[in-house]
C-alpha cells in the first residue's frame, strides 16, 4: 500500500506557499478549481474551492484553499514528517514565524509545528 497524498485546508494561497513551498521546500502546482457542486457532493461544503498541490518525489500535499473553516479536523489529527537536520528545520521555521512546540518526553524531545492555518505536524529527525 502507498500513501498517495495528504489533503489539508488552508485559508489562503499566500499562507500555503509560505509553509509548504518556503519551509518544506515542495514544488507548487498551478491552482485549479473544484466547483461548488463537487465540493458539496464530496465534503458537504457549499462553496467553490481552489486546490493547489505541493510535492516532491516522496511527499504530496493537496491543499484546499477555503478561507476559514471552523475546526476542520479533530485536535489530535496530524501529519508526521522526517527531516535530515532538525535544528536547521526549526531555525527556518522560526525565521518564517511558524508556531513550534518542543515537548520533553523522557530523554527525548517531541517537536510539533503548525502551518499558518493550524494544521499540526510532528517533525522527527532522520535516524542515522
Amino acid at each position: 500500500m502507498l500513501l498517495k497524498h495528504v489533503a489539508l485546508v488552508c485559508s489562503s494561497e499566500k499562507r500555503a506557499d509560505r509553509f509548504y513551498r518556503d519551509l518544506l521546500g515542495l514544488k507548487k502546482s498551478e491552482p485549479r478549481q473544484l466547483p461548488a457542486a463537487l465540493a458539496r457532493a464530496i465534503f458537504d461544503l457549499e462553496t467553490d474551492l481552489v486546490i493547489i498541490n505541493y510535492r516532491n518525489d516522496d511527499l504530496h500535499f493537496e491543499i484546499f484553499i477555503a478561507g476559514r473553516i471552523e475546526n476542520p479536523a479533530a485536535p489530535i489529527n496530524h501529519v508526521c514528517l522526517e527531516v535530515d537536520n532538525l535544528q536547521n528545520f526549526i531555525k527556518k521555521g522560526r525565521d518564517l514565524g511558524v508556531a513550534i512546540s518542543q515537548i520533553p518526553k523522557g530523554d527525548y524531545t517531541l517537536t510539533f509545528i503548525r502551518d499558518f492555518d493550524g494544521n499540526l505536524f510532528e517533525i522527527k529527525h532522520t535516524a542515522p
